[in-house]
């Protein structure tokens, strides 16, 4: 029988932060991230949850990060190396957290795209570009594109208040992205987020995934080097599509939470008010849906299948 869904951590006497899926707790110089089973969309917090979803993105993302040559934030998912007080009971966040260094968050989110979908999608078809980067003409919904393209975002205010996750992502030309953070900076997060996403790509791709787009965050450290933070190349982050059954020209089958998207769309909710609550069967299939991402890009079981 599947767990209760995990909403949210408990670690009395400990600043915490808390996001959209994970609760950030401060150890001074480390954190601790705690990746729940919440799920968001449309810039809201649903009600209820998907269980293990928070164990899918944790540990998919130590495995990608374990592979990654890029210079990351994880120092252990092991709870023993935590540090946690004596009161604290580990064995809820078994699968579910990582500790990590500590770093000033460079407020970008670096989002590549190797098809055209989503906002992409829509942009295109108003402007023939996305972010900027015009694109050539005649590409249907779900193409592969030309060359794997750079579209950074930031993040605004949400309408929905705090209720609704309190920010939400905007596509920015990469003009603007140099603004906020310098020329330098932003050409190396560019070339650093591209290299990336061909890397992942290639790998997910001979183990039936097309990672159609994702996006990366980046912190800088006191000495002022660049690394890799938050999560990588998971069904929360990329928009994951089962290679076999790609068509482009339509909307595709995928391995993410697309799924919750669009029974959301379908469901009469107006996005302003808040969502109803996810139907049983749509839960399921979408924990199996991310279950099934971690299994064909890790070439294992699920541990707490």
């Amino acid at each position: 029988m599947t767990a209760e869904p995990f909403l949210k951590a408990e670690l009395p006497g400990l600043p915490v932060r808390h996001g959209k899926v994970r609760d950030v707790f401060d150890l001074g110089d480390r954190l601790l991230l705690v990746s729940t089973d919440r799920i968001s969309a449309f810039d809201w917090i649903l009600p209820g949850g998907i269980p293990d979803k928070g164990r899918v993105l944790n540990s998919l993302s130590a495995w990608w990060f374990a592979q990654s040559a890029e210079a990351h934030h994880v120092l252990s998912t092991d709870p023993a190396d935590f540090g946690l007080p004596a009161t604290v009971d580990p064995r809820p966040l078994a699968g579910r957290a990582l500790l990590a260094k500590k770093t000033d968050v460079i407020p970008i989110e670096c989002v590549v795209r190797g098809y055209l979908a989503g906002s992409g999608w829509k942009e295109y078809r108003a402007n023939r570009s996305v972010c900027g980067v015009a694109l050539p003409p005649g590409l249907v919904e779900g193409a592969m594109l030309p060359e794997p393209i750079f579209t950074p975002a930031t993040k605004v205010n949400s309408p929905t208040g705090e209720s609704g996750g309190g920010a939400h992502d905007e596509n920015i030309a990469f003009s603007r992205m140099v603004d906020l953070i310098g020329q330098e900076t932003a050409e190396e997060l560019r070339r650093r987020s591209l290299a990336l996403y061909h890397w992942g790509a290639a790998i997910a791709r001979e183990r039936g995934i097309i990672i159609a787009d994702t996006k990366f965050e980046w912190g800088r450290l006191p000495d002022g080097g660049i690394i890799l933070i938050d999560e990588i190349l998971t069904p929360d982050s990329s928009r994951f599509w089962p290679r076999d059954d790609y068509q482009p020209g339509h909307a595709q089958a995928s391995y993410d939470k697309q799924y919750v998207r669009d029974w959301l769309e379908s469901s009469g909710w107006d996005k302003n008010s808040p969502p109803p609550p996810l139907p049983a069967g749509v839960v399921a299939q979408t924990r199996e849906k991310y279950i099934q991402a971690f299994e064909r890009l890790t070439g294992g079981n699920f541990p707490w299948k």
